[in-house]
């Protein structure tokens, strides 16, 4: 079994950056991919960004250059380095990973932290 825990997440103004960070506790020598995922009031969740055990990076079309995702270690822990926030960044913020077999198998996540909210408003 794997716990993420998340921190990070508060209100910031348009413009600002904010910093993520996700770690990863138990079984993690399972973990293949970790990432972020968002859901805002009344929408779908949609997949921010992952990375995997090799390095390799995917970003959802909306970030367009906004977002990176950091790590320590192989995956054990993540961040969400945000910058230019918007107001429709606003959501919460869930810490995701998947192990091999979750990954290739098209799981929309075989873990998920608790979430941390990120609201950006003037």
């Amino acid at each position: 079994q794997v716990e993420l825990v998340e921190s990070g997440g508060g209100l910031v103004q348009p413009g600002e950056s904010l910093r993520l960070s996700c770690a990863a506790s138990g079984s993690t020598h399972t973990i293949n991919v970790m990432g972020w995922y968002r859901q805002a009031p009344g929408k779908q969740r949609e997949l921010v960004a992952t990375v995997s055990k090799s390095g390799t990076i995917h970003y959802g079309d909306f970030v367009k250059g906004r977002f990176t995702i950091p790590r320590d270690g192989a995956v054990d822990t993540i961040y969400l380095q945000m910058g230019g926030l918007q107001p429709e960044d606003t959501a919460v913020y869930y810490c995701s990973a998947w192990t091999l077999a979750g990954w290739a198998g098209g799981r929309d996540y075989d873990y998920l932290g608790q979430g941390t909210q990120v609201t950006v408003s003037s």
